[in-house]
């Protein structure tokens, strides 16, 4: 099977990659930190060539930069960074989910809209618990497969990086409050249920208050004075034992 190495090292150059956006997501890995493959391929117990891919990866999605002969490091998103995502995904959202209701779902949708379901109870449940990682989670879940009803993976895979910048920015202000539970949008059952009744208006208003409460939340941060960075060399913040299944 001369294909079976290639293949082996891609599934763990995804693994990899994935479980570094997760701690980026999480936090763990904050905005500003510096690390080497060499250090990544320690951490995780694997060969340097999948870690580098996976950095690479991460890179081209816009949540780490390339430091010349230092190594990466995690993308510091700034209030006006959060701000034109939120203007940017408000712009697209509005139209697809507009098109969305008035087209509708279509048959053949009603499994997805069964998973979709699923992950909105999820992330409102997680939202008025205050389980933040959970939430992110299932949020981002239920975006994507919401956009993907729409057909056009293009969309909704561009909306999806905007949201996982987005998190990314707002997890550590958010890990700083003592009570950030009412700084959470927690409106999905009522927009999957606007989509799945074809009430063009009542999404149309949901999704504009999701993207408001973004807006409105931005003007109260500082323009400066981002959470500290960890100190230039820093080891990754990755949970011990947190291993890609290999």
């Amino acid at each position: 099977m001369p294909g079976s190495g290639a293949v082996t090292r891609n599934t763990l150059r995804q693994q990899i990659a994935d479980a570094l956006r997760d701690e980026v997501l999480a936090g763990r890995l904050p905005a500003g930190g510096e690390f080497t493959v060499k250090q990544i391929a320690e951490q995780y117990e694997v060969s340097a060539t999948p870690v580098r891919e996976a950095l690479v990866d991460l890179s081209a999605q816009g949540l780490l930069e390339s430091v010349q002969h230092r190594g990466f490091r995690v993308k510091a998103f700034t209030v006006e960074d959060f701000r034109g995502m939120i203007e940017a995904r408000k712009l697209i959202a509005d139209g697809i989910f507009r098109q969305l209701v008035e087209r509708g779902t279509g048959p053949g949708c009603g499994e997805k809209l069964v998973s979709v379901r699923r992950r909105a109870e999820e992330a409102q449940r997680a939202a008025e618990s205050g389980s933040l990682e959970v939430l992110i989670g299932y949020d981002l879940r239920f975006w994507r497969e919401l956009g993907e009803l729409l057909g056009n993976p293009y969309i909704s895979e561009f909306l999806h990086r905007i949201r996982v910048h987005c998190w990314v920015f707002a997890v550590p202000y958010l890990q700083r409050e003592a009570d950030f539970r009412s700084l959470l949008w927690c409106g999905h059952i009522r927009l999957l249920d606007a989509v799945t009744r074809g009430d063009a208006e009542e999404a149309r208003l949901l999704v504009q208050e999701y993207n408001q409460s973004g807006l409105d939340w931005a003007a109260r941060l500082p323009e400066t004075g981002y959470p500290p960075r960890p100190r230039p060399g820093a080891r990754p913040g990755v949970r011990p034992g947190v291993r890609p299944a290999v």
